[in-house]
């Protein structure tokens, strides 16, 4: 009885987590803190800015899984319907965020998709025509700009705000993300090396990117004091 309870909220969970809503939701809910600290207000959860970030995470992160064969992995073939039609959600979601948008923020939007596509697509004209994150340098900075754009500087851009007059917050974005790049990029070490793909820890060995993320966290704590002591709440 405790298992057939259990089994299909670990299904929902697995579900959400695999065609990447749970990264829609927290890209969109990192934009959301970032108003809630230029504007001293709780955003309301749907606006134009929203339904982009969270369309286009929807787009970028399931396209992947669309262009590419599932192969025999069980979570593919079963998810690779959930990705069709996530993948065309997010694709109505971000004409939708995109038609109210003023033009500055709409350049600035296809300008972050294509960094975004050529992460994992070889549209850019490199060598090789290599995907991005096939390069372990651009990897790992064009997914920490990417997100900390998406979720810090559109914001700022959203709201007609100066972003000069928030360069905690946008540092502060930045090495959050940095962090959890670094993270990843061990968990895939494996994978990576297999791959040909030279990435930071790679580059630097396990031990000195634990030292990098210590040290990266201990500037954010630091970052975080000064910036509460310019906005309280």
């Amino acid at each position: 009885m405790y298992f057939c309870l259990v089994r299909p909220f670990v299904r929902f969970i697995d579900l959400v987590l695999y065609t990447s809503i749970f990264t829609a939701s927290c890209a969109t809910g990192l934009c959301m803190a970032t108003e809630r600290l230029i504007n001293s207000v709780t955003p309301a959860l749907v606006s134009d800015l929203h339904i982009l970030v969270f369309g286009s995470s929807l787009l970028v992160y399931n396209m992947p899984r669309i262009v590419r064969k599932p192969g025999v992995r069980p979570r593919a073939v079963l998810y690779r319907k959930w990705h069709f039609i996530l993948f065309f959600i997010g694709m109505i979601l971000v004409v939708a965020g995109l038609y109210k948008m003023p033009l500055q923020l709409v350049v600035v939007s296809v300008a972050l998709g294509v960094f975004a596509f050529a992460y994992f697509l070889p549209i850019l004209p490199l060598k090789n025509k290599k995907r991005l994150r096939d390069h372990g340098w651009l990897k790992i900075t064009v997914l920490a700009g990417v997100w900390t754009i998406a979720t810090s500087v559109l914001p700022i851009l959203y709201w007609q705000k100066n972003m000069t007059q928030y360069p905690f917050e946008i540092l502060l974005r930045l090495l959050f993300i940095f962090t959890l790049c670094v993270i990843f990029d061990i968990r895939d070490m494996r994978t990576d090396k297999l791959n040909n793909i030279n990435t930071l820890p790679q580059k630097v060995g396990i031990r000195n990117s634990y030292y990098l993320i210590n040290v990266t966290l201990t500037i954010f704590i630091f970052v975080s004091i000064v910036q509460y002591t310019r906005f309280h709440d």
